[in-house]
């Protein structure tokens, strides 16, 4: 078989369906600029080129528009006003507006399909439909495996098995959700096996070639364990610890290159897999044994925040895989919108390097400001009290003093850093970021994966 050609720097790593959505695209495309379509036409960006794809991604985006509708209109009348809050906060979310519409790519469109296929699961009644939606979603990104586990373990307890008695097995319902899958699948993935394609397929999609950090870190934990690594190549010599010589270049290398550690241990992706498993077990279990929509959707959550943090090569912009599920979360009572006020600061603010110019400077900053002031105070009015007003984690006391710490970070990142060491230490600032948004990350994942262990019986928006 004659391998695959890398016509790009860029890996081509979507599953078939989006490459669907993409050859629909092009139909229009070759009206407007016919030389974009051109394979080997690489960095071509004319004026009609770069107008088509700001409106492609705006057009849509009406799936998400869609789902939202959706959502708010099949919600409960005493959630209504809550769901009304949730959806608007997705809609105009900067994430959207800083990946989408300004970095370019497609988010819009798929999360559109990840409410609306949550949606569906809020009833028994639409259930299957739910799990066709996600297949679907996992068919044009498989950056949603991360939440799979939640979607297996519910569907297992919900639909498959008697609400009665888990070892009662409703077979005609396991048939039409196994058949159903097996067409998604099977559309999305025959003709690669009948074309003897599909090793070349799985291969692009799963790129353990890659290393553990992507270019710029993630907030995740491999990006406090890479800071960790490089204050230890200062103190290392003092304290009698080994460094590798050929790793004290090894930030990380980029696009597709690996990363080493200069002090600590190496991360194998195997190691990735098991903490990310391992962490997701507490909330499936609770998810098993008390199959609800408000369990489910927490759960959810929390497998995407798990697969965030201790995933192989994550990218910053899977951040919104946690924040726009957590919205929907966050008003379900105090204690879990305490849990999402650092999730929304450092999740917003880990894609700020993503937009670099001086002329993004200012719309990114402004309008993410004008986001967290507008919704964390409206939710905050409209979030209802615990039905346990005892404070079960630390992050009540401290995400004041954390989202404060947010006006430093980004002036020294964006401004001050420039004015005092100008070109030098370029990846400066983006350690910090990246560490402060961490930090931020992993204390919210905390704060959601306790209140969610002590109060399994919440009300989902």
């Amino acid at each position: 078989m004659t391998p695959p050609k890398d016509r790009s720097q860029w890996t081509l790593d979507y599953p078939p369906f989006f490459a669907y959505f993409e050859w629909i695209l092009s139909q229009a495309a070759r009206y407007v600029d016919p030389q974009m379509l051109a394979v080997d036409n690489l960095e071509y960006s004319s004026f009609e080129t770069v107008l088509f794809q700001r409106a492609s991604v705006i057009v849509s985006e009406l799936v998400l528009v869609f789902a939202l509708h959706y959502y708010v209109k099949h919600s409960s009348a005493s959630t209504k006003g809550l769901s009304h809050a949730a959806a608007l906060s997705i809609l105009l979310s900067p994430g959207l507006l800083i990946i989408d519409h300004i970095h370019f790519q497609y988010n819009g469109f798929l999360y559109g399909f990840l409410i609306l296929s949550l949606s569906l699961a809020r009833k028994q009644s639409t259930l299957l439909y739910s799990g066709i939606v996600f297949a679907v979603l996992l068919c044009l990104k498989h950056i949603y495996l991360y939440l799979a586990p939640a979607y297996f373990v519910y569907l297992l307890r919900a639909y498959c098995l008697s609400p009665k008695s888990m070892f009662s097995i409703r077979s005609v319902n396991c048939f039409k959700l196994a058949g159903s899958l097996a067409a998604v699948f099977g559309v999305a993935f025959g003709p690669f096996v009948y074309l003897g394609q599909l090793d070349q397929v799985i291969t692009r999609l799963f790129p353990f070639s890659r290393g553990l950090c992507h270019a710029y870190w993630a907030p995740n934990v491999w990006a406090l364990y890479s800071f960790a690594d490089r204050i230890l190549i200062y103190v290392a010599p003092r304290v009698g610890l080994a460094v590798k010589q050929e790793a004290l270049q090894s930030v990380t290398r980029g696009l597709i290159g690996d990363s080493s550690f200069a002090v600590l241990p190496e991360i194998t992706p195997q190691t990735t897999f098991i903490l990310t498993l391992a962490s997701q077990v507490p909330a499936l279990l609770v998810l098993f044994f008390n199959p609800n929509y408000p369990t489910f959707l927490t759960t959810l959550t929390l497998s995407a925040y798990s697969s965030f943090l201790f995933g192989w090569h994550v990218h910053e912009k899977a951040i919104l895989l946690i924040l726009l599920p957590a919205s929907l979360l966050a008003l379900q009572n105090r204690r879990y919108l305490t849990a999402y006020r650092p999730l929304a600061v450092a999740g917003h603010v880990s894609l700020f390097p993503l937009l670099f110019t001086n002329a993004e400077f200012p719309i990114k900053t402004a309008y993410t400001i004008f986001w967290l002031v507008l919704f964390l105070y409206v939710f905050n009015q409209l979030a209802p009290a615990a039905e346990r007003t005892k404070r079960v984690f630390f992050l009540d006391r401290i995400s004041g003093v954390y989202i404060a710490a947010a006006i430093g970070v980004t002036a020294y990142a964006e401004i001050v850093h420039g004015f005092v060491w100008g070109e030098r230490y370029e990846f400066l600032p983006l350690m910090f970021t990246s560490t402060y948004c961490a930090l931020g990350v992993v204390g919210s994942w905390i704060g959601f994966l306790l209140v969610f262990l002590r109060d399994k019986h919440a009300k989902a928006v």
